[in-house]
């Protein structure tokens, strides 16, 4: 099965950051609708429910999907010694990839507070909130490519 993996490695690289590239675009996305949802749409509107219906489909079909397919990718990559255990290069990533999928779980949470007509947030807390993903999404690069560390 190792040799298999092997054989295909670049063809697993190719689909994590396939995915990396997806599941960012929900993280970057997502934040944005939820500061237009806050701002703009009263609870039980049309409005509201366009962006629930919105909001919801953004995580089920595209960021969920996506972040699975990064992670087992990235894993089997790891699997297959991607990673440099010793290098604080890939501390950095893994511990900024775990914080990626928590900024993931706050904002599936969040949508379900908007779902039950719940939301307290004001479209400022969802305007920094959106600099996380960008944040973690630095770290991540630099380490990887740059390798600074």
């Amino acid at each position: 099965m190792i040799d298999f993996l092997d054989s295909i490695y670049l063809w697993i690289k190719a689909l994590h950051v396939m995915a990396v590239l997806a599941w960012m675009a929900g993280l970057f996305y997502l934040p944005r609708l939820f500061v237009y949802h806050a701002e703009r749409a009263t609870v039980g509107s049309e409005l509201d429910q366009t962006f629930q219906i919105m909001e919801e489909k953004l995580l089920r079909v595209i960021m969920n999907p996506a972040m699975i397919v990064a992670w087992i990718a990235g894993l089997i990559m790891i699997g297959l010694g991607a990673f440099d255990w010793g290098a604080a290069w890939s501390w950095i990533k893994i511990i900024s990839v775990i914080l990626m999928t928590a900024a993931h779980g706050w904002m599936s949470a969040r949508r379900k507070e908007f779902a039950a007509g719940q939301n307290t947030r004001t479209g400022r807390t969802y305007r920094i909130f959106n600099e996380v993903p960008t944040l973690l999404m630095l770290f991540i690069v630099i380490a990887v490519i740059v390798r600074p560390f």
